[in-house]
This record gives C-alpha cells, sequence and structure tokens, in this order.
C-alpha cells in the first residue's frame, strides 16, 4: 500500500518540478493557483467524504476519500512535507497504549 502513496507522491512532486509543456495537468493547475486553491479544494473534498459516509454508499465513499488523499499529496508537496514525515509521524502514534486523555463527566442539570 505503501508504494501507492509514494508512486503518486513522485507523481505529484515530478508535475511540480517539471511541469508537461503540452496538455492540461489538474495537479500543475493546482500548484499554479497557489495555497488558498489548494486548500479550497482540500475543504471540498473533506465535506464530499462527510457527505458520501451520511448517506452509507460505501464505493462513494471510498472515491471520496481517495480524492482526498490526492489533495492532501498536493499539499504536502507544497508544502514541502516529505511523505516519510507523514508516515513516521502515523507509525509512531501507532505506538502509543490506550488514550491517556481523561473526559470530564459533565451534569446538564446545573
Amino acid at each position: 500500500m505503501d508504494s501507492v502513496l509514494q508512486d503518486l507522491y513522485a507523481v505529484v512532486t515530478d508535475r511540480k518540478n517539471n511541469p508537461p509543456k503540452e496538455g492540461n495537468s489538474y495537479t500543475c493547475y493546482l500548484f499554479d493557483q497557489g495555497i488558498d486553491k489548494i486548500c479550497k479544494k482540500l475543504g471540498e473534498e473533506t465535506s464530499e467524504v462527510i457527505i458520501a459516509a451520511k448517506n452509507g454508499v460505501q464505493e462513494d465513499t471510498v472515491g471520496e476519500i481517495s480524492d482526498l488523499i490526492y489533495h492532501l499529496t498536493v499539499l504536502m508537496v507544497d508544502q514541502g512535507i516529505p511523505l516519510e514525515a507523514v508516515m513516521d509521524k502515523l507509525e509512531s502514534r501507532s505506538q502509543k497504549i490506550g488514550n491517556l486523555k481523561k473526559f470530564k463527566q459533565v451534569d446538564h442539570d446545573t
């Protein structure tokens, strides 16, 4: 599975560093438009994931999650965040045992 993400990251990085001279590249369009456009698309895709999940159609949810991961990858490349940094963070978080957060019980009658 990591290789799919690595391949996506490599393609997005290549588009940023070597935009094709011919043809339309949506990835290049996002980089040309800048961080505001990239973040706007992230917001849109996040909303679409939520809506698809609420609608309960798994195929639609998978498609929207894929779109979100693509746009997150564009953001990472734009911000110079290596894929390895995210993978390392996820790995370190998976090593934690239990949830140390404590929730306060709220008395709603007062």
